[in-house]
């Protein structure tokens, strides 16, 4: 395999029938400098790339959001929880659904840039 082909996805063997759909992922951590390349890496050993990712700092807190498409309800539930076991993530919230249409980049609200914004 060449430096610029990508792996094929890993398949979800327990969760082979299930439908897939896209995923956020919304996280409180502290603000360290390893703890994105932390939180990142569980995505990576997967061969998973997020399709948006946002960080924002709040005093000792990073408030960061992950936006990853193709996931079964099982894996992204076991991936929310290795995020969990990170001692620098103080909190982790998933939303799954079945979105229509995901514009992760056009997402500019009055308040802020919303990497996981639902839009119809």
């Amino acid at each position: 395999m060449n430096p610029f082909e990508r792996p094929l996805p890993r398949t979800d063997v327990w969760a082979a029938s299930s439908s897939h759909s896209n995923v956020c992922y919304r996280l409180q951590a502290e603000a360290e400098p390893d703890t994105l390349c932390r939180v990142l890496n569980l995505f990576a050993l997967q061969f998973l790339t997020p399709h948006s990712v946002q960080v924002s700092q709040q005093d000792d807190l990073l408030d960061i959001e992950i936006g990853i498409g193709g996931l079964s309800r099982h894996r992204a539930e076991v991936i929310a929880q290795k995020l969990r076991n990170l001692v620098c993530v103080a909190q982790v919230r998933l939303d799954q659904e079945k979105w229509t249409k995901i514009k992760a980049m056009d997402a500019i609200e009055s308040d802020g840039y919303h990497a996981c914004a639902l839009h119809s």
